[in-house]
């Protein structure tokens, strides 16, 4: 059966490749030998399942189908010539080892099936022979965890470019409200993943944390035609809003035994004795909801406005 199914892309390939205009579905079926075969008169709608489920393969091979609608509103397809011819690639041993590697951080999401497909064709394309992509290249493997059910939806959302809706339950706010983002790109800090995107209601950017979101991503039909920014930008503000951007600095009494993560980004550090130390540590947006995270090992005690976020952020967890 896997010969059979090869063997019809092939032909649907070679037919969509071959033709000089858009070729219709009747017109397909009627050409390549194993629809004749497998359709008889009646079967319509399961030549018709067959035949999207052919098409999307071909898609996710890397073949761009074009889809045209002719003056009587009859759809054809094909696959231009020019649009589906790529330039020689090159590839030396230390740009195989970087994709490799980048193979390897995907290993733990349902990207990894697509990595390793690609770094199949660029082994047909001329990866050299004597690379291994996949060889180790040091004692340590980096990965990147990506279990949150909105990943996968916000991440084929951002490639289509089509606006969404989720719920969204801000860590000060007791319930989820609903969201509807424009998104641009997903980006991992601390591992946490967030989204970076236009927030239609409020009319400005916004990132959201992943882990936030509640319930399903629901991708709304068409596609958004605003600009994205260049991702250079994108990934400075979900650095900004992730707490990664600290403009002025805040000073925090921290359990001693406790807040590693914290000692290691502190400026300056003093001891005050029965059992706690006092910490001067860069403070940027996403503070607040980071030294929660620490629970009763830390007490915030400047800025006014940084120990009010934080009580708010603690008066909403005990609130459920």
């Amino acid at each position: 059966m896997a010969i059979a199914k090869a063997e019809r892309l092939m032909n649907l390939a070679l037919c969509l490749l071959g033709t000089r205009r858009p070729l219709s579905k009747r017109e397909l079926r009627d050409s390549i030998e194993a629809y004749v075969e497998a359709f008889g008169p009646g079967s319509e709608d399961s030549f018709n399942r067959m035949f999207e489920r052919d098409k999307d393969d071909l898609r996710e091979l890397g073949l761009v189908i074009e889809t045209v609608e002719n003056l009587d509103g009859e759809v054809g397809y094909l696959a231009r010539r020019d649009s589906n011819r790529l330039p020689p690639i090159t590839i030396d041993a230390e740009e195989a080892a970087a994709l490799g590697l980048a193979a390897k951080v995907w290993q733990q999401a349902r990207l990894a099936g697509a990595a390793s497909g690609a770094l199949q064709k660029l082994r047909a394309a001329g990866l050299p022979e004597d690379v291994d992509p996949y060889e180790a290249h040091g004692a340590l493997e980096p990965r990147i965890p990506a279990h949150d059910a909105s990943f996968e939806p916000l991440m084929l959302a951002c490639r289509d470019r089509r606006p969404v809706v989720f719920d969204y339950r801000k860590a000060t706010a007791a319930r989820p409200e609903q969201r509807h983002v424009e998104p641009w790109a997903l980006e991992c800090w601390r591992g946490h993943w967030y989204l970076a995107g236009w927030d239609r209601d409020r009319g400005a950017e916004r990132v959201f944390r992943l882990s936030r979101i509640t319930g399903k991503v629901r991708a709304r039909a068409g596609k958004y035609t605003a600009d994205v920014p260049d991702v250079v930008t994108v990934r400075e503000t979900v650095a900004s809003w992730a707490g990664e951007t600290a403009d002025r600095t805040a000073l925090i009494r921290l359990r001693k035994g406790a807040g590693y993560p914290l000692r290691a980004k502190a400026v300056a550090v003093r001891e005050r004795g029965e059992g706690w130390d006092e910490l001067e540590i860069p403070y940027g947006h996403g503070l607040d909801a980071w030294l929660v995270e620490f629970g009763p090992d830390v007490v915030v005690l400047e800025p006014a406005e940084l120990r009010a976020d934080v009580m708010d952020r603690l008066r909403a967890v005990a609130k459920g």
